[in-house]
């Protein structure tokens, strides 16, 4: 398995030169299907282009080729390397991703226990200091502490949809009309 301290520490530079903001570096798949996947978005925007897809993924490629031809590859075996945008029903990874999206449905997971609850579900009320806010579907708040959290990402809900502008929706009516020939 990779490390992904060594792995963020070699990534974020990468994205931070282009501009863009580290969303999440995970390596899953086991041994069947290893896939390095690297989460990114532009701070302004809170996405990501294909454009920028393809161009940081060309950056890690060059900067783990490197490291490998220097006999110190930080992924001891044959891996798939996914770019992406974290989507709208993003993963929420970082402190300010809390208060980011404050005010929308989350799912949360602790590593685990607290209470007798290990799964938390409700609006996101955002985060103060280093502990999560968030309210059940009963009006109970819960206040997680950070570091306790395992997973947490966003509900893809119509006020999270309406909240999510694209980036551009130049060329869709084209491209609608020229498919329904």
């Amino acid at each position: 398995m990779a490390d992904l301290d060594v792995l963020n520490a070699i990534i974020a530079p990468e994205a931070e030169a282009m501009g863009l903001a580290l969303v999440r570096v995970a390596f899953f798949g086991g041994e069947s299907d290893p896939t390095l996947q690297v989460m990114a978005e532009r701070p302004d925007t809170r996405q990501l282009t294909i454009d920028d897809c393809a161009d940081l993924s060309r950056r890690i490629s060059v900067q783990l080729d490197a490291l490998e031809e220097a006999g110190k590859d930080p992924i001891d075996q044959a891996y798939r390397l996914e770019v992406s945008s974290p989507g709208i029903d993003r993963p929420l990874t970082r402190p300010a991703d809390f208060a980011d999206w404050a005010g929308h449905e989350a799912k949360i997971a602790l590593k685990e226990k607290r209470d007798g609850r290990q799964r938390f579900n409700g609006e996101l009320v955002g985060i103060d200091g280093d502990v999560v806010t968030i309210l059940d579907k009963e009006g109970v708040e819960h206040k997680l502490p950070f570091d306790a959290i395992d997973t947490a990402k966003l509900v893809l809900t119509d006020k999270l949809i309406a909240a999510t502008v694209p980036l551009s929706i130049e060329g869709a009516d084209e491209m609608e009309e020229e498919g329904q020939d």
